[in-house]
């Protein structure tokens, strides 16, 4: 099992919390570490920092610490050097005086520095470490006390291989002893992946010990700390062995470096240069990559975890020479790339104003739409494709490029009175297939799509008016797949096409000059769908696909003659097998589904290749630049989770803290479709594909090779089975008490509540099947929760959800107040479509689906005070805000947002008696909301605290003092709210909540 670590040890409680408090070691709100600013001791009059940097990964002749005291001035440049502490560490102790901490920076004296990336490091009091970026509070030498006497000793090593660890410090009891003080002493590295520390134990016969990153992250043995003896003990993955070898003495140490990256690149695009490289080979696994960049101001050296690196704010029209060294996990450091160089251009005339919000997700309920299908605020952009009068969607006046980001700002008060926050939008790159209104045949990934922007409305103006409403923006995105044209820039493919008499109406005449964007008209053909670029009569040079033009034998739908190489597919031969898979799926619960097509008009990208992960990072590092809030991804099962975990999750969270900062990086929401349309736990047995699995690191190590990797994490996975998975306590209460949440094995991505949707036929269904799959989950509060979405219906309905309002009613109550992030598809508010076939592709107009234009029922004109409040409206919009689960939603709405348990609290149906009913909690940062909650009928709540209770349906207070509190909730989806010590009835009654 993988090891649970929590973030304070759970022994001798008095001392450490009292220690606690003053070191700032608590988790942040919302689990996250806290900032390596807050973490050391508090200041002094006489306070002093000794800065410890890691030396292997840079091999610098000399060390110099440039540095400013919070408030003071900075040393002159280059700063104070830096002195030998052991092996691979130099340190420094520098007075501070009152100063509370320090900024820093590193160079060599010769002009190349680490300035962490452009934003210098902060940093504490005490003994602080800076290695490779990451900040933590230890004394990697170990220096720390008295050389041990003549008693009993202890010799401890630690296994940090599965956490990541830059610095370790051993925090101990010796028996009968005090404890250290937090975080107790550092731990010298011994060999890769493992710490030592000798304790000189006096008279003692043992010890107590937790461990810590340095940084707020323990490792205290599921709370019950580590029991110790004499001699050498070793504790790896919550396994103590005593009386053990030196784990380091078998050891053959790695000297031996990785290869140098190959084919860097480097790309300006004004004052920025987007980089990609091959990645280096080891023997043991590449960690990370240092790229070096000379001119401008000096030399720069940056240390990133992927394959792709954007440099940013840059001078105009200066050249820039760059390289890339590979580092692997013993420090071991490569020969240099090949150089590459770029120079740049003009700074953009205006930059982009974009910045996320940066606030805990789970705060935002969200409101799903199809951009193409909402509102339609600019008829010049709107297209109806070639499938526009064989959908029927001509015949009824309706193109499926309809809506756009101008009518998504014209109602974004709707939204913000409906209560949203955040609002979910398809994928906006430039799309290319015959019926691609959605957004997910994505073919230029570095461009929006035009038929969704016009004058003064492109998608930079939507972020920015969203931000200006206090509402975020989530953007869908696509890394599985492309159209089955190709990616423009990464591979294009070249079809058979002869315009002949039979195709001329299909193959356009190319156009020199002429570029497909989606909007522009060719001129000749008078289509915006033009396919002149795309086909060829002549075989071209370097074509792989077999029997080229000859004729398949076939007819198409119209009765004319097929020829080989006319439509791509992935066994044709068309697609590089080193960019895209060359397989259809066979078995969706199978490895295959990982690595073969989804569909013909989906070209299966090799995601595994390092130049589909380069296109695809750089591609979306421009949104994350635009200030979106976040990621909804596609198709996430579709790829392994050993690619999300190495390549893409970290390319995410390093380039929003790059533009950003760490507390957006915190923030910044990615969720994934893990598609499992069944009602078990895991789907159908298999680990790979259910939802929570995506939602943990790895818990081993594998092969360097991301191919390899993955197949290899496949299949261990499947032999563990769903009975040897990781378990998280982070959704749950201990009794009554929130704990901090344990952030340490996070992949990154949280997932759709996959479960809970298929069952929401209702809502019983859901509570139940929900509860049930939490403990699975790294952390189940972060899930989106929906009824129904562009897909699917509950159960894999194929149409949207037709329950009854009263059952959406009951539906609402209860993703409104339990745990997770409740989501609503375009429309469900009035029951839009409901019964509906959502999606039957071109061969019926989109009238008549779930996916229906919504613009004629949000017509006129609609104000919003505040969120849930609407202040004026008029028109077609007035009618839809006077219906009854409008009302519903904006209460609820209401209250989730009034009561912190609700939006961030862990939850418990321990005590309670209820069909659905639960307590929740959330304690942090000054807060503390205890809510107690049932819905559509009565509850008994038993030990909980007493006190008074007030219900923000209601107001009604009742005052507890046993420990017990019986409320009724009398109607289908009525609620009740009881908070101790709450406000009292939040809104006014309505056609539910009464």
């Amino acid at each position: 099992m993988t090891p649970t670590r929590r973030r304070l040890p759970g022994r001798a409680a008095t001392a450490l919390a009292v220690a606690a408090g003053v070191l700032g070691l608590m988790t942040a709100p919302g689990g996250g570490a806290p900032s390596p600013r807050t973490a050391p001791v508090a200041a002094s009059a006489d306070a002093t920092a000794t800065v410890f940097y890691w030396t292997k990964t840079k091999n610098w002749a000399r060390y110099n610490l440039h540095y400013a005291p919070d408030g003071g001035s900075w040393t002159t440049v280059p700063g104070v050097a830096m002195e030998a502490a052991c092996a691979d560490w130099v340190k420094k102790t520098v007075p501070l005086g009152t100063a509370a901490g320090l900024r820093a920076t590193f160079n060599d004296g010769g002009g190349t520095w680490d300035n962490n990336g452009g934003r210098n490091y902060a940093l504490g009091t005490g003994s602080v470490t800076v290695k490779d970026g990451v900040v933590a509070h230890s004394d990697p030498c170990g220096d720390t006390g008295p050389t041990p006497g003549p008693g009993a000793r202890a010799t401890v090593y630690y296994s940090t291989e599965a956490l990541g660890w830059s610095t370790a410090n051993i925090h101990y009891q010796p028996a009968g002893g005090a404890w250290t003080s937090v975080p107790g002493v550092g731990m010298p590295a011994a060999c890769p992946g493992w710490w030592k520390r000798e304790i000189d134990l006096g008279t003692a016969t043992g010890l107590r010990a937790a461990f810590n990153n340095g940084n707020g992250t323990w490792d205290n043995n599921r709370g019950s700390d580590y029991a110790l003896g004499t001699g050498v003990s070793t504790v790896r993955n919550n396994v103590v062995t005593a009386g053990a070898s030196d784990p380091c003495a078998a050891e053959t140490p790695d000297t031996r470096p990785p290869t140098a990256p190959a084919r860097l690149s480097a790309r300006p695009d004004g004052t920025s240069v987007l980089l990609g490289w091959d990645p280096a080979t080891d023997d043991r696994g590449v960690t990370k990559y240092q790229v070096t960049r000379v001119g401008g101001s000096g030399t720069v050296v940056t240390d990133v975890s992927s394959t792709v690196h954007s440099d940013t704010g840059l001078a105009e029209r200066t050249a820039y020479t760059y390289t890339v060294r590979a580092v692997d996990a013993a420090g071991n450091v490569s020969a240099a790339s090949a150089p590459a160089t770029a120079t740049t251009g003009d700074a953009p005339t205006t930059p982009t104003t974009g910045r996320p919000l940066g606030t805990d997700p789970r705060k935002d309920p969200i409101y799903f739409v199809l951009t193409a299908r909402f509102n339609d605020g600019d008829p010049a952009n709107n297209r109806g494709g070639g499938q526009h009068v064989k959908s029927g969607n001509a015949a009824n006046d309706d193109p499926m490029f309809r809506g756009d980001f101008k009518g998504l700002i014209q109602k974004l008060d709707y939204v913000k009175g409906l209560g949203f926050s955040a609002l979910w939008v398809t994928p906006v790159v430039l799309n290319r297939s015959d019926y691609d209104y959605h957004g997910y045949h994505g073919w230029d990934f570095y461009r929006v799509d035009p038929r969704l922007e016009s004058a003064g409305a492109s998608y930079q103006d939507l972020i920015d008016a969203a931000h200006a409403k206090g509402m975020k923006i989530y953007q869908d995105v696509v890394y599985n797949h492309s159209s089955r044209w190709g990616a423009k820039g990464l591979f294009t493919p070249t079809v058979y096409g002869v315009r002949d008499t039979q195709w001329s109406w299909y193959y356009d005449e190319r156009q020199p000059g002429f570029e497909y964007d989606g909007l522009a008209v060719d001129p000749k053909s008078g289509k915006s769908y033009y396919n002149g670029d795309l086909w060829s009569t002549a075989e071209p040079t370097g074509n792989t696909c077999v029997n080229w033009g000859k004729p398949t034998g076939g007819k198409s739908a119209e009765g004319y003659t097929v020829h080989n190489c006319q439509w791509p597919s992935p066994t044709s031969g068309m697609f590089p097998a080193s960019l895209y898979h060359q397989c259809w799926i066979g078995n969706w619960e199978g490895e295959d589904s990982r690595s073969c097509w989804l569909h013909e008009d989906l070209a299966d990208f090799d995601t595994e290749n390092p130049a589909v992960q380069n296109y695809l990072i750089g591609a979306y590092d421009k949104y994350i630049d635009m200030g979106v809030d976040g990621f909804r991804v596609d198709t996430a099962v579709h790829i392994p989770r050993t690619t999300w975990n190495r390549r893409f999750l970290p390319a995410i969270q390093e380039r929003v803290t790059q533009r950003h900062g760490a507390e957006a990086a915190k923030n910044f929401f990615v969720f994934g479709e893990v598609a499992a349309f069944v009602n078990d736990k895991w789907n159908r047995g298999s680990v790979n594909h259910s939802a929570q699995f995506y939602t943990w690191k790895e818990r081993k190590e594998y092969d360097a090779d991301d191919t390899r990797a993955a197949l290899e994490m496949y299949e261990y996975e499947q032999r563990q089975g769903t009975g040897n998975q990781p378990t998280s306590t982070n959704a749950f209460l201990a009794g009554n008490s929130y704990h901090t949440p344990d952030r340490s094995r996070f992949s990154g991505m949280n997932v759709i509540d996959m479960r809970m949707h298929m069952n929401f036929g209702d809502a019983q269904n859901a509570f139940s099947n929900g509860k049930d799959s939490d403990d699975s989950y790294h952390d189940a509060t972060y899930n989106v929760v929906y009824v129904d979405s562009h897909d699917y219906g509950p159960n894999k309905s194929s149409e949207r959800y037709a329950g009854g309002t009263d059952a959406w009613a009951e539906n609402m109550s209860l993703m409104w107040t339990f745990r997770g992030i409740p989501t609503l598809y375009y429309g469900s508010e009035i029951e839009f479509q409901k019964g509906k076939k959502i999606d039957c592709g071109p061969g019926c107009p989109l009238a008549t689906t779930g996916r229906a234009y919504f613009g004629d029922h949000v017509a006129g004109s609609v104000t919003a005070s505040d969120f849930s409040q609407v202040s004026a409206a008029s028109g077609a919009v007035a009618t839809t805000l006077r219906q009854p689960l409008v009302k519903h939603l904006q209460r609820l709405n209401q209250i989730r947002r009034a009561v912190p348990a609700l939006q961030l609290g862990q939850y418990s149906t321990e005590g309670v008696s209820g069909a659905m009913a639960f307590k929740r909690r959330y304690t942090a940062a000054g807060t503390d909301s205890f809510a107690l909650v049932t819905i559509s009928g009565g509850a008994t709540f038993t030990g909980i605290p007493d006190g008074t209770y007030a219900d923000a349906v209601t107001g009604d207070v009742r005052t507890v003092t046993d420990g017990t509190l019986t409320i009724i909730a009398p109607g289908k989806g009525n609620l009740r709210v009881y908070v101790l010590g709450g406000p009292g009835r939040i809104g006014d009654p309505g056609p539910y909540l009464k």
